[in-house]
């Protein structure tokens, strides 16, 4: 995996602050997820979808 070149610029920041914003969102799809999966959507480098399918176990009757 390679990490971008984050030089102190605004169109840098800007990148930044979305990935930020973006490791938030998929913290917060993890919380309480316990069988399942999230989907990340990338377009261009940034990430514009989470997808979240959470899978319910039943007990055997």
């Amino acid at each position: 995996m390679t990490t971008p070149n984050l030089q102190p610029n605004s169109s840098n920041g800007d990148a930044q602050r979305h990935l930020e914003e973006s490791l938030a969102s998929v913290r917060e799809a993890l919380t309480g997820l316990r069988f399942g999966t999230v989907s990340l959507t990338v377009h261009e480098g940034r990430v514009v979808q989470i997808d979240v399918t959470e899978k319910k176990r039943l007990k055997p009757s």
